[in-house]
């Protein structure tokens, strides 16, 4: 069994470290690899994502990712690499975080709307909403009327819609659009008529 002193594969270049873990898949040659380069990826994260602690869990996530690349991939300059690679990552992770704190603020605005929905004293507005939408469903042509209570009412996708109704997705599109548009304009009329 051979032990590595760390003084000694410290001398190593880049090169000769990725060759000797390729053949090894000893992770000590990654180790001395990422010591390296730690500074940089560190730096970049924390430019980035402005929090120390998900920058150390960044830099903890490249480094897994760092022994698996170097094995399947030809790295060529690792510093460059590594600069990249820890960009990417950041950029997606910022990404990721936004979509879930927009998940996360639609989630409240529809427990604060459902609220405000369910409250005694909206109770009377909304069912007079309610009422106001069916009229002006009625209003509407046959398909259209069909093709929006279908989608919007009964939640069918378009090609759903398509089959029960026998129209095309085409068709069942152009009806839920042009629905859409007169129902606005005949709910507009209500207003109009509720505020003169």
């Amino acid at each position: 069994m051979i032990f590595f002193r760390q003084k000694d594969l410290t001398k190593l270049d880049d090169g000769e470290l990725i060759v000797k873990y390729r053949s090894s898949r000893n992770s000590k040659y990654v180790e001395v690899l990422f010591e390296r380069y730690f500074h940089l990826v560190f730096g970049v994260c924390l430019k980035f994502l402005k929090n120390e602690f998900e920058s150390q869990e960044a830099v903890l996530a490249l480094y897994e990712r760092l022994l698996g690349d170097l094995y399947e991939k030809e790295i060529e300059n690792l510093g460059s690499w590594l600069h990249v690679v820890s960009r990417n990552y950041c950029l997606m992770y910022l990404r990721t975080k936004g979509r879930a704190l927009k998940r996360e603020k639609m989630y409240e605005q529809e427990i604060r709307s459902a609220e405000v929905f369910n409250s005694e004293e909206n109770y009377e507005v909304k069912e007079n909403q309610l009422g106001k939408l069916e009229e002006a469903l009625e209003k509407l042509k046959d398909e259209q009327k069909q093709c929006i209570e279908l989608f919007y009412l009964e939640q069918h996708c378009y090609k759903e819609v398509a089959d029960k109704t026998g129209f095309s997705m085409k068709q069942v599109k152009s009806h839920i659009q042009n629905g859409k548009r007169n129902l606005k304009i005949i709910l507009s009329q209500y207003n109009e008529f509720a505020a003169g």
